[in-house]
């Protein structure tokens, strides 16, 4: 089955909120672009749908020493690259052909187009990091087209 809805998850360090579990459900698929923190959160994610996981830089334990620094996922017509930071990146994703990279690193959620490649950055769903959101992200593809979105977490407490 190729996959139509997908969770975006980035920078969990250690702390999956239950918030975050709930705006992931009824995904496919779930992406956890890097710096989880505990391999549990993992566990955790594949109980709602299949994980992809790259190595973020804290991810240094040796639980984490077999992930991979980046990954690919085909979802039909559309590839997706995911690396943990996007500074990073070693390959021309348009030469590559790839649609759509999902990085995390920065904290900040958001997306943006570049050289028609999307860019997406789910932001940290894990503790707050300045004044930044805690947020995830969804991939909805349609054939060959890919719509975003970003959701913003309400923590309890």
């Amino acid at each position: 089955m190729t996959p139509k809805t997908i969770g975006l998850i980035s920078d969990t360090h250690g702390l999956l909120r239950p918030e975050a579990v709930d705006a992931l459900l009824g995904s496919e698929l779930i992406v956890h672009a890097g710096d989880v923190g505990d391999p549990g959160i993992l566990d955790e994610l594949s109980r709602i749908a299949p994980v992809t996981v790259v190595r973020g830089n804290i991810d240094t334990e040796s639980w984490a020493s077999d992930w991979p620094l980046s990954a690919h996922v085909d979802a039909g017509a559309v590839s997706i690259y995911v690396i943990h930071d996007v500074a990073q990146l070693d390959i021309d994703p348009v030469a590559a052909g790839y649609q759509v990279v999902v990085s995390g690193h920065s904290h900040q959620p958001g997306w943006s187009e570049r050289r028609g490649v999307l860019f997406v950055n789910p932001g940290s769903a894990g503790p707050r990091r300045f004044k930044l959101p805690i947020s995830v992200g969804m991939l909805h593809i349609a054939g060959a087209s890919v719509t975003p979105r970003l959701l913003t977490l309400q923590p309890a407490g």
